[in-house]
């Protein structure tokens, strides 16, 4: 990888984590670490462009089948690979197939750009992680090899104890924050040689501890609100993705008012 390099264009490619939920935006739209990312890269490269392909529930096979192939057409700098958690949070899973297709996602992207990055995607701490943690540690360690064979950067996210706290975490318990994404953003930022311009390993203030009707009130919330319509779009096979178009289609100047030269 060349330190501190100048990148001209980015696509990430992904689902949810990649897209931004949940760092809302005053519109009810989300931002998120890639959009912060891109910001950054823009600031040092005029006529910077950049795409978000990743939609909320996909799965790696749908990844690698739809977002890979578009991403590899465009032929970025830049390219974030970052899938196969959804998967793996389902309560079937082929761990060995996940890796797979996420195997042939790489495969189709590395050559198209500059520079593949790859994640392991942080944990929020609790007993789902806990119950996951071997499918999770499988995939993870698959990742670190297949970055070895396309000389890809990988952001290890599920090993900083830090994006386990869940005061980074959103609501929902499944997406972070905004301080979260703007933690990824800088590890990204970090790990692709740039220097630091904070420390998002830093550790949040010791917690105060919530009174057992606050902690009741908060699960009673969390059931209400996003756990039992999580269990009805798995029971009746449908997914928050379903018919959603990708964040950022087409790799186009970013910010989105900026003007290229000569257009």
């Amino acid at each position: 990888m060349q330190m501190n390099a100048t990148y001209t264009s980015f696509a990430a490619v992904g689902d949810s984590f990649t897209e931004g939920m949940s760092d809302g935006m005053p519109d009810g739209s989300y931002r998120g670490w890639a959009d912060l990312l891109a910001a950054r890269l823009a600031a040092r490269s005029p006529g910077f462009r950049y795409a978000n392909l990743a939609v909320r529930g996909k799965l790696i096979g749908q990844i690698a089948d739809e977002q890979a192939p578009a991403a590899a057409a465009m032929g970025a700098d830049l390219v974030t690979l970052v899938g196969g958690l959804n998967d793996v949070l389902r309560p079937k899973c082929d761990v060995d197939l996940v890796c797979a297709r996420l195997a042939e996602a790489a495969q189709r992207l590395a050559p198209s750009c500059r520079q593949l990055v790859l994640m392991r995607s942080p944990g929020r701490q609790g007993p789902v992680l806990e119950r996951f943690r071997p499918r999770m540690e499988h995939l993870f360690g698959f990742i670190d090899e297949l970055a070895g064979q396309h000389g890809a950067v990988v952001v290890d996210l599920f090993g900083a104890e830090v994006l386990g706290d869940p005061r980074l975490w959103a609501e929902d318990r499944l997406h972070l924050n905004a301080e979260g994404h703007r933690r990824v953003a800088e590890a990204v930022w970090q790990a692709l040689g740039h220097a630091p311009e904070s420390d998002w390993r830093t550790p949040l203030a010791p917690a105060v501890p919530l009174g057992w009707a606050d902690r009741r009130t908060a699960d009673l919330r969390f059931a209400r609100e996003h756990l039992v319509p999580w269990i009805g779009r798995r029971l009746t096979g449908r997914s928050s993705g379903d018919g959603r178009p990708p964040k950022r289609a087409a790799l186009l100047p970013y910010p989105p008012d900026a003007v290229t030269e000569g257009s």
